[in-house]
């Protein structure tokens, strides 16, 4: 069983930064159930090409998008603008452990389902808000997607060639990596909270914003603006505080070369046939090489591309510097490294029969995730959850179907 086995969420969230969270709490063994608009669900569902294909190979409504985010929920559809629907999740509510949502700063409340109005019914409820600025401050009220929070939280400010460069100019990273992180510090909040419960057996309300988020993993760049006054700027894929710690060009492609500290750099120059290098006062530790950038650089760039990058993976891996290609996403699921780990997965589904997924990157030593079952159909499991759940009939789930209050 997974170490959160036992655990009821209620995820009213779409799109991703919630939907994330929700899926790691459903790998980690919670019993996750998912409510959505009966007419469209989750705004994912539509975001394709590519769809996945059924048995048939003909093409489902089953967005690769929503795929990434779902797995391992049951889909309950619902809708939330009837007394009625709002009913009945208020009623999951009172029967959850975690409620985790992404509605604009109270638009839950409108439907008797914010914080204020659940937790006096649920004392033990840990409800969770993920919004675009918080839930306070001047722009509490604003909409925020993703980009924009990379632009607006500084990480397009530095990430892109440096100026001067080819294609210089800012450029967001290529997932929505603001969304993720949120999800994954709404878990991490969540996890927390459970375990505080057990102490003190009451809930509380958990406030995530993805501005928030973006500004606090800023990390050393953040640190490097406060320490010295300075804004950090673009510099490609060199690194701000390491040197050599960049990509280099070589006679056939392209190698990231990530010299982490000063006996790796004199081993890769021992590789290289330059053990002058690691000797010259100039570069002789990493704060000199980063104070000498500007000579070491180009340096290497002419000794680099002497060999082709698999001579050089061949050489510095064993040597323990480390170095990589530069995959693409096929690339990347062919590995040995990845294939072994077992991070492509098949999972059940009941249009495809199977559908890929990608492997929780978490390993316990005794407990076991849950990768399963494929992301649900809308309305899956409506019949079913109500029926466990709230004690419904057959019958009365029929009546609110035949109403349009769910499906």
């Amino acid at each position: 069983m997974g170490p959160m086995y036992g655990v009821r969420v209620l995820d009213l969230s779409r799109v991703l930064a919630g939907p994330w969270a929700t899926q790691m709490l459903a790998d980690l063994g919670a019993d996750v159930i998912k409510i959505e608009r009966p007419e469209g669900g989750d705004d994912t569902r539509g975001w394709g090409p590519p769809y996945l294909h059924d048995a048939q190979g003909r093409e489902t409504a089953e967005s690769a998008y929503y795929l990434s985010a779902n797995r391992g929920k049951r889909s309950v559809a619902i809708d939330l603008a009837s007394a009625a629907g709002q009913k009945l999740v208020r009623d999951l509510a009172l029967e959850s452990d975690v409620l985790v949502e992404n509605f604009k700063v109270g638009g839950l409340a409108r439907y008797g389902l914010g914080w204020h109005d659940l937790a006096p019914l649920n004392s033990r409820l840990i409800y969770c808000s993920i919004s675009a600025f918080g839930q306070d401050g001047p722009l509490a009220q604003a909409a925020g997607y993703d980009a924009m929070m990379q632009a607006m939280g500084g990480l397009m400010s530095i990430t892109g060639p440096a100026p001067g460069e080819p294609g210089a100019g800012p450029q967001k990273v290529g997932v929505a990596i603001v969304d993720l992180m949120a999800g994954m510090y709404a878990v991490s909040a969540i996890s927390a909270a459970l375990y505080e419960r057990e102490r003190s057996g009451k809930g509380q309300h958990i406030d995530v914003a993805l501005l928030d988020t973006l500004v606090s993993w800023l990390a050393n760049q953040s640190m490097n603006f406060l320490v010295s006054g300075h804004a950090p700027q673009r510099q490609g894929t060199a690194h701000p505080n390491i040197v050599p710690y960049q990509v280099f060009a070589t006679t056939d492609g392209e190698l990231m070369l990530a010299v982490g500290n000063d006996s790796q750099f004199a081993r890769f120059c021992a590789a290289a046939g330059r053990e002058d290098l690691a000797r010259d006062p100039r570069f002789v530790s990493n704060a000199a090489r980063v104070r000498d950038r500007d000579v070491l650089v180009p340096l290497l760039e002419e000794l680099l591309r002497t060999r082709s990058t698999a001579s050089w993976v061949a050489a510095l891996q064993p040597l323990g510097v480390p170095c990589a290609p530069i995959n693409d996403i096929a690339q990347v699921f062919a590995e040995p490294q990845v294939r072994h780990r077992g991070l492509k997965l098949s999972l059940p589904h009941p249009l495809a029969g199977q559908a890929p997924g990608v492997r929780n990157p978490i390993r316990y030593s005794r407990s076991e995730l849950q990768h399963g079952p494929a992301p649900p159909l809308l309305g899956q499991h409506t019949a079913e959850v109500l029926s466990e759940r709230l004690g419904l009939a057959a019958a009365d789930v029929q009546g609110l179907r035949e109403r349009g209050i769910v499906r």
